[in-house]
Order: structure tokens, then C-alpha cells, then sequence
């Protein structure tokens, strides 16, 4: 008997040290993951070398906030606590800030900011392409204000070039590559009511540009939504029999015919598809262009994507990889845009679920991008603008990220109501509720938010930059937003600053920081070599047990 009672305290014994490590965490191993992150970063080296291929990854709104609750969310989805989590992209070796200001305004909107990133000036809000010569909806100075982009360098330098969005494809971070215009909002003839004569005389909408504008003709990949921005308000839906194609073209103008048109003129192999199960079975040897639009609007959050049963629309990381696979059949190279839209407008609503959500399925897709790509690959994550998200309390290791606080507990509040532990500054949801018997944690749920607004705003905080691959260096401290064309640029040998381009540059890959070690004295193999010897145990522990 006494034997056996030393079995199953071996047992037990065995049960403690194989606890997670957030749950245990003593001096050893914080000071273990510390000398693992220090020897990790002494491997670092600069990559040189040129980048045959960039690709942009935009999250839009995905401020500082955003990317910690997101993280949280992540780790806890998969069972773990959270908060020692790390998104994929927070794996790569350089990191940075960006300041989002535009021209015109101390916070800014998608457009201005987004000619900074891609155009490599600053602009003002709510302009497309152009230089702060140019003020919204003023054609004065237009088109002489026109900038060219990272998509325009790329394309006179003979590369391949493409953009995917979870938004329209004619919204304002996909736009600001290719269109130039004094109004976002701009995006088909039904939507210029607000453009004076001079503007409509000058001005074509932002889908028209897409279709038509000679250079734009050689984006190879365009995938996202807004379909209704192409097609005449008489046209039917695809999919459907009897439903109109609402707020569409009021000019009759059929664009994704002129596409098809305009690639059979010139004898390019090109497919024009509208829904996941096409996107899935294309075969790439036979496209070389690919226009595909999965939504009338926007296309639908990651969390809704499955709401009939029948998933109609791909995903991000799909959408993605469809891209890279066809691209890559360039030998010159490509810059793609990938942007992950629907964090912003999950935001504005006051809807923190979705938008940790449209986080995560945003870093899905840097996973698979790293997965396909090797290191003449430049990979840059950021942000437009951040929102006015907040995590706030003192709430608990592993306390779930949408849960609230206890209202009796030393960090109650004064009112003695519960608080949830994300809110916002402004916006459309409650205001100072009680929480009680409210389920934070469902999808639907809005947070509390302070000043009440019809939407909830951006924040003008710096935005972080994350980056891997050739001259993946240059990130680091605190830049203007619009650095980030010009490393992009010089990195890849194209646009104003290519002289370096004929000189010798090495390749030395990063080594990129790791959470888990190869060797037996880095933390994961440690956390190898201890479930080893666990195992050995518990097989012991069950040889003394049938043979005492």
C-alpha cells in the first residue's frame, strides 16, 4: 500500500510541473525567456540584399491597443491565457513607429494617409493621390498635384503588381496605389453628386480609373469588394434572378466587361470570378490577370463569413495566396498590397469583437505570405491610424479580454457597476451601464464608450511598423509616414532612388526572433526535454504501480 501512496504522489508530483507556464512562472524562467529573447536578437543580421518582391500589409486601424487585445485574443482562443501570445508578424526582426498625421489634420483619415505610405508625401484627409496642393474636393490644382506611388515605380520597373482588400476595391488604401482624385468618396459616377462642374470635368470616379487608366490596365490582381461600383444599377446581382445591382453605375457602364475586354484585345489570359468556390478551383497556369469581386459592398466580417452555412466569400489569407501564386510567376518580381479593411469599420462601430477578430484573420494572412515567400521578400506590417480603443482595469492573468470587472473588488468602480476591461473614448455604443447580465464576450456585443457619437473615430497616436527581408533594417525608431514608400522603394531598386542598385549588396538573412528556441538551452527545448522526462515518469509511475 505505502508503495502505491508513493506512486500517486510521484503522479501528482508530475501533474504540478507540467502546468502551463503562466501559471507557474518563476525567477528561473522569466530569466530563462530573457537570455532566449537576448540570444535571439544577437543572431540578427542585415539583409543587404535587393527585394525581388514587396508586399505592403495594411491593417486598418490597427493601433497599438488594437494589436495588444488582438494578441490577448488570439492566445485565448487556443487555450492558452493571452497575454504571453504573439501575432506572426510580431515575430519579425524590425519593428518602428509611425507618425499618421496628415497635412491638414493632427488625426487623419484613410485617404491622406494612405498617399503618405504609398506616395511617399504627406496629404491632405480625404485626398487620393495627390500632394497637399490639392484640398479636398478641389480641382483647381488637379491634375498637376498628381503623385506617382510604389505601384507606379514598380510597374515602369518591369515587376508585376496587384492589390486585396477585405473592403471595396475602389475604397481609400487600395485607391491611393493607383487613382488620383480630391475625393475618397469619389468611387463611381452614382457617388459624385458632391463634385462641381470643374471636379467633373476633370475627375474620372475611382472605378473608371481602375479599369481604365493605361498603367492600371497591368495590375495583374485585384481582389476584394464593391462590386456595385462596376456594374450599371440595372444589372442583377450574380447569383441571384431578380435582384438589382442597388446604388450601382447610373452612366450603364458594364466595367468588368471593359476589364475582359481590354485583356482579350490583347491576348492575356484573364478570369473574372465573384465567389470563394471559383477563387478556389483557378488554375494559375492559365490566368495571368485576375479580377475578382466577392461583394456588392464591403466584403463580410471574418465572423460572418459562415453565417448562412454556406461560405460564398474567401478569406483574406485565401484571397492572399491566390495573389502571391500568381504573381510570383513573374521572374522580375512584385509589390502587393494586401490590406485587412474591416478591423476600421468594426472599430467605428464600437464593435471590439469583430475587430480583434478581423485582426487575427489579417494576421492569417502574413502567415501564409511568409509561408510562400523567401528572403528576397521585403514584408511590411502596418497601420493607417490608430482607433480610440482602450484597455483598461486591473484584470487578472488570463482573464478573458471581452470579460468585465468586478464591481466589488479594490479596482471597482464608484458607481459599484461592472466595467468591462475594453471600451472606447467615443461612438455609437452605451454609455455607463450595468454589465451584469450583459454577455460582453458575444460577437454582437457593443462596448461602452464615453462621449456618444453616430461612429466612433480614429486616434492620432503613432502606429506600429513590423518588418522582415532585404533592408528590412531601415524600420527602426520613430518615422514620418511616409518613410515607409521610400524604404519600400529603395529596397526593391525602384522609383527616384535606384543608385546604389548597380553596386554590390550581400545577402545576409535575418534571423528572425523567436518565441521557441532549436537548442535544448533555449525555452523550447527545455519545454521539450521537460515533457521528455514527464513522460519517462508517468511510464515509471505505472511500472511500480501493476508490479508493487
Amino acid at each position: 500500500m505505502a508503495e502505491k501512496l508513493l506512486c500517486l504522489l510521484i503522479f501528482f508530483c508530475c501533474l504540478h510541473w507540467t502546468q502551463p507556464d503562466n501559471i507557474n512562472e518563476d525567477t528561473e524562467d522569466w530569466m530563462q525567456k530573457g537570455q532566449d529573447e537576448l540570444a535571439a536578437a544577437l543572431k540578427i543580421q542585415h539583409n543587404m540584399g535587393v527585394a525581388k518582391n514587396v508586399i505592403l500589409f495594411l491593417a486598418d486601424g490597427m493601433g497599438v491597443s488594437t494589436v495588444t487585445a488582438a494578441r490577448i485574443y488570439k492566445g485565448q482562443r487556443d487555450g492558452k491565457s493571452g497575454e504571453e501570445t504573439l501575432l506572426n508578424f510580431e515575430h519579425f526582426p524590425h519593428a518602428a513607429f509611425a507618425k499618421t498625421y496628415s497635412t491638414d489634420k493632427q488625426v487623419s483619415d484613410s485617404a491622406g494617409t494612405a498617399t503618405a505610405f504609398l506616395g511617399g508625401v504627406k496629404a491632405n484627409s480625404g485626398t487620393l493621390g495627390v500632394n497637399a496642393r490639392v484640398t479636398r474636393q478641389n480641382c483647381t490644382v488637379f491634375p498637376e498635384g498628381s503623385v506617382d506611388t510604389i505601384m507606379d515605380w514598380a510597374l515602369a520597373a518591369g515587376k508585376s503588381v496587384g492589390l486585396v482588400t477585405t473592403t471595396h476595391v475602389t475604397h481609400a488604401t487600395p485607391a491611393a496605389a493607383y487613382a488620383h482624385t480630391p475625393e475618397r468618396d469619389w468611387e463611381s459616377d452614382a457617388t459624385m453628386g458632391s463634385a462641381n462642374d470643374l471636379c467633373k470635368g476633370k475627375v474620372k470616379d475611382i472605378a473608371t480609373q481602375l479599369i481604365e487608366d493605361e498603367s492600371n490596365t497591368r495590375i495583374k490582381v485585384i481582389l476584394g469588394g464593391g462590386r456595385r461600383h462596376f456594374l450599371p444599377n440595372t444589372a442583377l446581382v450574380p447569383g441571384t434572378l431578380d435582384q438589382l445591382n442597388v446604388h450601382g453605375r447610373v452612366d450603364g457602364r458594364d466595367l468588368i466587361q471593359v476589364w475582359k475586354d481590354n485583356k482579350d484585345n490583347r491576348g492575356a489570359k484573364a478570369t473574372y470570378l465573384w465567389n470563394k468556390q471559383q477563387l478556389d478551383a483557378i488554375d494559375v497556369n492559365k490566368t495571368d490577370y485576375l479580377l475578382g469581386l466577392f461583394n456588392q459592398g464591403h466584403m463580410s466580417f471574418e465572423l460572418n463569413r459562415n453565417m448562412t452555412g454556406v461560405i460564398t466569400e474567401p478569406s483574406l489569407a485565401e484571397m492572399t495566396t491566390a495573389a502571391i501564386r500568381i504573381l510570383s510567376k513573374d521572374d522580375n518580381g512584385f509589390f502587393l498590397l494586401v490590406e485587412g479593411g474591416r478591423i476600421d469599420h468594426a472599430h467605428h462601430g464600437n464593435n471590439a469583437h469583430l475587430a480583434l477578430s478581423e485582426t487575427v484573420a489579417f494576421d492569417d494572412a502574413v502567415a501564409v505570405a511568409k509561408e510562400m515567400t523567401g528572403d528576397e521578400t521585403l514584408m511590411v506590417v502596418t497601420a493607417d491610424h490608430s482607433h480610440v480603443l482602450t484597455m483598461a482595469g486591473y484584470p487578472d492573468r488570463g482573464h478573458d479580454i471581452f470579460g468585465i470587472q468586478d464591481s466589488l473588488s479594490q479596482d471597482g468602480a464608484q458607481d459599484l457597476m461592472p466595467y468591462a476591461t475594453l471600451s472606447y473614448a467615443n461612438g455609437p455604443g452605451p454609455g455607463r451601464v450595468d454589465l451584469t447580465y450583459t454577455d460582453t464576450t458575444s460577437k454582437f456585443h457593443q462596448q461602452s464608450r464615453l462621449v456618444p457619437m453616430n461612429y466612433e473615430t480614429h486616434a492620432g497616436e503613432d502606429v506600429g511598423i513590423y518588418a522582415t527581408g532585404p533592408m528590412s533594417h531601415l524600420f527602426h525608431g520613430v518615422h514620418e509616414q511616409n518613410y515607409i514608400a521610400h524604404v519600400m522603394a529603395y529596397a526593391s531598386c525602384v522609383g527616384p532612388n535606384t543608385q546604389h542598385c548597380h553596386q554590390h549588396r550581400p545577402r545576409e538573412p535575418d534571423a528572425e526572433t523567436k518565441t521557441k528556441g532549436d537548442g535544448l538551452c533555449e525555452s523550447g527545448g527545455l519545454r521539450r526535454a521537460t515533457d521528455v522526462v514527464v513522460t519517462l515518469m508517468a511510464l515509471l509511475v505505472s511500472f511500480l504501480w501493476w508490479n508493487l
